[in-house]
């Protein structure tokens, strides 16, 4: 292959105006660091929204994630009006504004099948790139990130940020969804082990939970029959319990989480909190604050300030200065106790919009959509437990997201992403 047509295909594999949203996808593992490829996307609008042309291609587009972030910013918004702490409610509205960048830019530069298609195979090589510096550290205690933490893995993140588990849950499905569509049914299984082994050992029960569900939701886009999902969900199942006993077996610190997660089933209160980590007391403290302030919660990003006032007696998580725990961790709790029963009707008038979209979207826009769509399924399943969505960092990879769910339903409802 001649040199210019080698970089030709690299130019066209891997767009230069997609790099603003890689660049959050590279840096979240160090935190506030992603928020340069916000700053990138605004520099990108700015410039890009002075064309005429561009300007008129998102007539159309931008109305479904303007409307979602409405809905997201403005139950944060009421919420503020009264909140038991104003400065950090209100900070935390003003920060939302630096979602909107996030989608202009994709609904910009994203929308496009061959661009849609390129963006979703950036995202799956940086999340092999995680899980391979993962498994050297399962496998050798070392990581680019530095030594694991005691009890989990914590791979690139660092042994003080322990969001490897959620992360790779969530993402899975861009690294699922490549290796089904480029090697089919093989390639589906090896990326599901490979994600496995570090989503088990990072120790996070509810990425455990979110995997199985994006698992789960593979295995049916495989099969499509209810015989053959039973009898693949058979061979899932065991091959799940066979990774289970093995991972037990070679750590201690998964077994203990395995037998502390068992705890739950004696039934008594005490074990089941202590299972759950102590969050049955947050969930009891927060339901407490849905009751004292039903209609616009006490104020995004508020729990912490309010925590002691509505905690038991004797609760661990109430600190000297007053302080609690930083959220719910659970994302209906934390919206009705944040911002009320007016942010959570508005959460919900989101997600219809959202899933109507769906509906109304060609069968080649889902499939642009599917991998998104999937990751932000795993992301709110509310069956589950959650980091906090008005949280600076873990609300940029759900905003991250919907960008690249907008995006999509807005690209080309005939031609195939990977035509």
């Amino acid at each position: 292959m001649s040199i210019p047509s080698l970089r030709e295909r690299v130019a066209s594999e891997f767009p230069v105006a997609l790099l603003p949203l890689w660049a959050v996808a590279l840096l979240l593992p160090f935190g506030r660091s992603a928020e340069l490829g916000v700053l990138l996307c605004l520099a990108g609008c700015l410039m890009l929204l002075r064309d005429p042309v561009r300007r008129a291609s998102l007539r159309g587009h931008w109305p479904l994630f303007v409307a979602l972030w409405t809905c997201y910013a403005g139950a944060a918004a009421i919420s503020a009006l009264d909140s038991v702490n104003p400065d950090k409610s209100w900070g935390t509205v003003l920060g939302a504004l630096r979602l909107l960048p996030l989608g202009i830019y994709a609904l910009l530069v994203a929308t496009a099948p061959a661009r849609q298609h390129a963006l979703r195979n950036g995202i799956a090589v940086v999340v092999v790139f995680w899980l391979l510096d993962a498994w050297v550290q399962a496998a050798t205690g070392w990581s680019l990130g530095g030594a694991p933490e005691a009890e989990r893995l914590s791979g690139l993140f660092g042994s003080e940020n322990l969001k490897l588990g959620p992360v790779l849950a969530t993402l899975s499905p861009f690294l699922l969804v490549a290796a089904q569509r480029r090697w089919g049914l093989r390639g589906l299984i090896a990326a599901f082990v490979l994600v496995l082994v570090p989503v088990l050992l990072a120790g996070s029960r509810a990425s455990w939970f979110a995997f199985g569900l994006v698992a789960l939701v593979m295995l049916w886009t495989q099969t499509r029959r209810p015989l053959r999902f039973a009898a693949a969900l058979a061979l899932l199942t065991a091959g799940f319990a066979a990774a289970v006993v093995v991972a037990a077996h070679r750590s201690t610190a998964f077994d203990a989480r395995i037998q502390r997660t068992l705890q739950a089933l004696s039934g008594s209160e005490a074990n089941v909190d202590f299972a759950l980590a102590g969050r049955a007391r947050i969930w009891q403290t927060s339901v407490a604050m849905i009751q004292a302030h039903p209609v616009n919660g006490v104020g995004v990003r508020g729990f912490r300030y309010a925590y002691a006032e509505y905690a038991t007696p004797g609760d661990a998580f109430v600190q000297p200065d007053g302080s609690g725990a930083a959220h719910a961790h659970q994302w209906v709790l934390e919206v009705l106790s944040e911002t009320g029963a007016i942010g959570l009707l508005l959460w919900l008038t989101g997600i219809a919009a959202a899933v109507r979209a769906w509906f109304r979207a060609s069968a080649v826009q889902r499939e642009a959509a599917f991998a998104p769509a999937l990751a932000l399924v795993a992301m709110t399943f509310p069956l589950n437990t959650h980091l906090a969505f008005y949280s600076a960092w873990w609300g940029l990879l759900f905003w991250w997201l919907i960008a690249q769910y907008c995006a999509a339903l807005a690209g080309d409802a005939e031609t195939p992403d990977h035509a």
